[in-house]
């Protein structure tokens, strides 16, 4: 963060507003003025069309409608030709100008004016006011151009930057090379040449023929702001914390200093970390044009030492400490430049000293156990603040405590990273590399784009661990740059090395293999640390006609749903399709919609509290950590997650919650045990588990209960065993609930089981799986609802109590915040759903959105699985 007395120009598209479009953009072909004329004010530019900045060239055509919305049905699908391909256009298709002005204030006379731009994809001519200024390359360099000489300060300004392609696109047609048995992910590979996202290329779990511009465009914002004589960048703060009691912190701050004067420059760096009553000076002297790092060490300046620092910990292990710390350059006692960084005192550190040498991370010395998932980036980086803090949201939410930045992909915004510090969730950096696709050709610019996102990122105390790439090897020199760069983090060349293992599952299989480990087919899975471990979830029925049209819902369509899904990757209109059948036939695609949820609940749950059994040898295997594959859509798809690509919730999300609570009592489907899983990094003692299981008429069957201590992030497994009765019904239900020593109920779980064993991996049997039918059984039912709005802080809230007064069991109860046309308001962020509710039960659910989100009449809505709906109007 600088401060410089002004605040940025951030020079962006008013799309957001609905207002006029500040940028325009045009094809470069089609521009016949020369490139000073183009780039001077008073340009005219009303032919241009208008342009989505920060955005690509493709996502301004398809707001122009110059083409179709891409993630709608089979609009992207190559050979439909809806939509052309930069490896069959050329370069030149797609290469276009942008172009905006802006007026510069007269107070900046006497000031360093910089043009900051964060980030282009692929390479770039930038023009300021006729003169070329820069050009850039690799999509994760930033760059800072000084337009002193070339700005009109108190009048108008025009920039124009002609935006060209990756060098090499790549195809869609598979390579010939890779793993025996693997399939060829990337296209022909060649993709790989560039330093960019790949997978705009195609991947097998979003489109195949991938995005058709290869995400061209201005995808990060640009601003305007000024200095001084002297100019501060990239400051660092280091922590080296005392062992083993980790009560003291010893700070190491180093930032660089810029001359760009035309002569010689002495000035005064100050420092000062807020709140602690910590300050530190140094004079140094620079020559024209110089950039040099200066170092304050504890050793030098003993005021650097912290004693009983706060530190930072993950979600669940400790409180999320931060601290501010501010660069100051003063020239001739004139302030002339200042940076802000917020930072975390925290060590991270890994080792291998595990049964099987699997990967272990430790944060303050404690071991962690990884609830971790795989940060897929938006497919056409149709990105905002918004999107990014709904996705940050949910998984907090959802109990997870780390993202991996899939080498495939992108490196996220700074308020990505910001979040990831307040929120408590590590990340796991990866530098755009795969073993499906070649590496790129270019290895000065490859590194200098991961110089620039280091020191963009190593300040923020959630990133904890660099890899070079996804499943290859690295680049000669990265592993020395970052290092050099950092060192305060742990490396590794690639994701399946150095005590992490290979991935799967991918798709949808039989919920039992879980249980008894034969999920992958590559043999255990269930073990150490799996990088790439998961299942789908089908999105809501809403969300399903957003995406394609009715008749290509029901019956399913296989060809736009496969293509939806990836080529059919995850089985959705196969696998899923059977195992939704389980529940009954359905009639149409709400019934099919409503029972897919069902599914995909049981994926998510029964994959985390299989690893929850295990976490670090608790269980039968040592497991120390999941990253679940993957995370977010970054398309329309009917292979959802937690959400789907609009941000409507499913199943998953809420019975992941269940499933990674921090105290969670567990249900084992295989030997109908009860165990008991702690994420706090404190003991239990005299805590009560009981378990009631109830009949399909809703009455109860079964019933016991046993005390435990629990250890410190520990489990305890097995507690005792379920015996059903001989005479219950096919489908049934199992409560388990958890009391602390003072009998208040702590945690809950609800399951729903079938009768049917399990017959192997071959089958689609099991308790979790087959003969679900009787569930239409269940009488219906009416849920009491009583709610209050409020609003706060720009945000409207519901705060509803739901209550089961019934001698009926009301199944799979879902709340929703609906439009007038009934499309659900997003993102709403409830606090639970897609719960069931005992006779006599009661839950309070919060359900909570943004003013801008709220329309001005909405209903909520109680449902369920046998619950009659109830409306209310919601006013804003």
């Amino acid at each position: 963060m600088r401060d410089t007395g002004s605040s940025p120009i951030v020079l962006k598209s008013a799309l957001q507003h609905k207002g006029d479009f500040s940028w325009r953009m045009k094809k470069a072909g089609e521009v016949t003025d020369a490139p000073e004329k183009v780039s001077v004010p008073g340009y005219g530019a009303s032919s241009w069309m208008p342009a989505i900045v920060p955005g690509t060239v493709l996502n301004s055509l398809v707001h122009n409608k110059v083409y179709p919305e891409p993630y709608y049905g089979t609009n992207n699908k190559l050979t439909n030709n809806k939509i052309p391909d930069l490896a069959q256009t050329g370069r030149d298709f797609y290469t276009y100008w942008f172009r905006t002005e802006f007026n510069l204030p007269a107070s900046y006379k006497n000031k360093t004016v910089w043009m900051h731009l964060e980030g282009i994809n692929y390479r770039a001519e930038v023009w300021v006011n006729g003169h070329l200024l820069g050009n850039m390359a690799g999509m994760f360099r930033d760059d800072a151009i000084n337009i002193t000489d070339f700005a009109n300060l108190g009048g108008n300004n025009a920039v124009a930057i002609k935006v060209l392609p990756v060098d090499m696109p790549g195809t869609v047609k598979p390579k010939q090379w890779g793993a025996a048995g693997e399939f060829h992910n990337g296209g022909d590979g060649n993709i790989g040449l560039n330093t960019t996202m790949l997978m705009s290329v195609g991947w097998d779990f979003t489109f195949m023929d991938g995005i058709r511009d290869r995400n061209t465009g201005i995808w990060k914002d640009i601003s305007i702001y000024t200095t001084d004589k002297a100019v501060l960048r990239n400051p660092f703060i280091t922590s080296e914390l005392r062992k083993p009691g980790y009560d003291q912190a010893r700070e190491t701050v180093s930032v660089e200093v810029v001359n760009p004067t035309t002569g010689p420059l002495t000035c005064t760096v100050q420092g000062e970390i807020s709140g602690q009553n910590i300050r530190f000076t140094k004079e140094v002297t620079l020559f024209r044009g110089e950039t040099r790092e200066i170092r304050f060490s504890a050793d030098e300046f003993p005021q650097l030492i912290i004693n009983n620092p706060r530190l930072w910990w993950p979600r669940f292990k400790g409180e999320q400490a931060l601290y501010n710390l501010t660069l100051t350059a003063t020239v001739n006692g004139q302030k002339s430049d200042s940076v802000s960084t917020r930072f975390g005192i925290r060590e991270i550190t890994s080792d291998t000293n595990t049964p099987d040498k699997s990967r272990q991370f430790y944060v303050n010395g404690k071991k962690l156990f990884v609830r971790g998932s795989n940060w897929i980036p938006e497919g056409m980086l149709r990105n905002s603040d918004e999107r990014t803090y709904a996705e940050l949201r949910y998984t907090q939410q959802s109990g997870i405590n780390l993202l991996r930045m899939w080498g495939g992909g992108i490196a996220e915004s700074d308020y990505f990273f910001r979040l990831c510090d307040e929120m408590g969730i590590l990340v796991w950096q990866e530098f755009w590399m795969t073993g499906d696709t070649r590496h790129p050709h270019d290895q000065a610019l490859y590194l200098s784009n991961i110089s620039s996102t280091v020191k963009r990122l190593r300040n923020h105390p959630s990133l904890a661990y660099y890899v070079s790439s996804n499943e290859s090897t690295e680049m000669p020199g990265a592993k020395e740059l970052i290092m050099k760069l950092d060192g305060t983090r742990g490396y590794q060349m690639q994701s399946e090395v150095d005590g992490v293992h290979d991935g799967s599952p991918y798709k949808q299989v039989n919920p039992m293999q879980h249980y008894e480990n034969t999920a992958s087919a590559r043999g255990s899975r269930l073990d150490g640390f799996n990088p790439e471990y998961g299942a789908p979830t089908l999105p809501t029925v809403e969300v399903l006609r957003e995406m394609m049209d009715e008749k290509d819902l029901w019956p399913i369509n296989k060809e736009v749903w496969d293509y939806l899904d990836g080529g059919g990757f995850h089985l959705m209109s196969t696998l899923y399709t059977d195992l939704t059948n389980q529940y009954g036939p359905s009639k149409g695609i709400d019934e099919f919609a409503k029972k897919g949820q069902l599914v995909g609940a049981m994926n998510s749950k029964s994959i985390w509290e299989n690893w929850n059994y295990n976490k670090l040898g608790y269980g039968d295997r040592y497991t120390s950590g999941l990253l679940f594959w993957y995370h977010n859509c970054p398309v329309r798809q009917v292979c959802a997650r937690m959400w789907d690509h609009s941000l409507e919730p499913t199943a998953s999300l809420y019975h992941t919650q269940n499933a990674l609570e921090p105290l969670h009592a567990q249900f084992d489907y295989l030997k109908n045990t009860v165990s008991v899983c702690n994420d706090y990094l404190q003991t239990f003692t005299n805590y009560k588990v009981s378990a009631q299981v109830y009949n399909i008429h809703s009455k109860k069957v079964y019933e016991k209960s046993q005390s435990t201590d629990i250890p410190a992030d520990g489990v305890v497994n097995d507690l005792f065993k379920i015996e059903f009765p001989a005479n219950i019904s096919q489908v049934h239900f199992i409560k388990l609930r958890l009391y602390n020593e003072k009998g208040k109920e702590v945690a809950s779980t609800f399951y729903w089981r079938s009768s049917d064993k399990y017959e192997g991996s071959k089958t689609l049997t099991g308790p979790t799986t087959s003969g679900f039918e009787s569930l239409s059984e269940l009488k219906q039912t009416r849920l009491k609802t009583s709610f209050k709005t409020r609003k706060e802080n720009g945000r409207h809230y519901i705060d509803a109590e739901i209550r089961n007064n019934t001698p009926t069991l009301a199944f799979f109860t879902q709340l929703q915040l609906l439009d007038a046309q009934g499309k659900p308001v997003r993102p709403s962020f409830y606090t639970d759903n897609f719960f069931s509710l005992l006779p006599g039960e009661s839950k309070k659910i919060t359900i909570e959105t943004s003013s801008a989100d709220l329309p001005p009449q909405a209903t909520f809505v109680v449902k369920g699985w046998n619950v009659e709906a109830d409306s209310f109007s919601i006013s804003k």
